[in-house]
């Protein structure tokens, strides 16, 4: 650990904020993987349109999924080096040894995934669904499912990206992992645009997006602590 992480308290807050401060340090120092989880979001979903060509009911129709395939996809993406790097070069061993609560550095990582690879799909989703010929008030669904989506994307898939950490052809077990995890994120997610475009509340399936992401905060940090401590054995 460095200067940063005993200057920290030991507090639940602390953990957070010295997590969350490291990863996004991190990524702005080597920001070539935010730029890339950006660009394949934004070229995955734009090039839909230009090969189905300019039917605007098709294409508001498969929209909202298009795009939540597209962020699954793109957040996926920057999963394998979520704890890959701290667990090359030892900086992992020295968080699950140290003061801070596990809960909350666990927590931290995920969050600093979300800020890093989650967030601009959210601010960009509005801008790829007017290819899409969303509705504006579909936009807004789209970019809310989404904001309540990806974080759970990152919780999940730091439990698969915990689990899979060390273990050969970790890539193929990660995806093994996560991608089965994702699907009901991506139905429910796709669903509230497709709701809201169709004239349909979308309440149900963006309720079940915030049941699912309070429930994965309280009960996920958990499991990615425990998955971490068996791979620094």
């Amino acid at each position: 650990m460095n200067g940063n992480a005993t200057a920290a308290s030991g507090s639940f807050a602390g953990a957070i904020a010295w997590s969350v401060s490291r990863d996004l340090r991190l990524a702005l120092r080597h920001p070539d993987e935010t730029l890339l989880t950006v660009a394949f979001f934004a070229l995955v979903a734009s090039l839909f349109p230009l090969a189905i060509g300019p039917e605007p009911q098709l294409l508001a129709r498969i929209g909202p999924g298009i795009i939540w395939v597209a962020a699954l996809l793109a957040a996926f993406l920057a999963l394998p080096s979520l704890f890959a790097g701290d667990y090359a070069d030892g900086t992992l061993e020295q968080m699950v040894l140290s003061p801070h609560p596990s809960f909350g550095w666990a927590l931290g990582k995920a969050l600093g995934h979300w800020l890093v690879t989650g967030l601009p799909l959210v601010i960009l989703s509005p801008l790829i669904g007017l290819q899409f010929g969303l509705p504006p008030d579909a936009l807004l669904v789209q970019a809310l499912s989404l904001a309540l989506g990806t974080p759970l994307l990152s919780l999940l898939g730091g439990a698969c990206a915990a689990l899979s950490l060390g273990a050969r052809g970790g890539g193929t077990l990660l995806a093994v992992l996560a991608l089965p995890l994702f699907v009901p994120v991506l139905i429910f997610g796709s669903g509230a645009t497709e709701a809201q475009a169709t004239g349909i509340p979308p309440e149900a399936h963006l309720s079940l997006l915030a049941a699912g992401l309070l429930l994965a905060l309280v009960a996920v940090p958990f499991a990615i602590v425990a998955a971490l401590k068996i791979a620094v054995d």
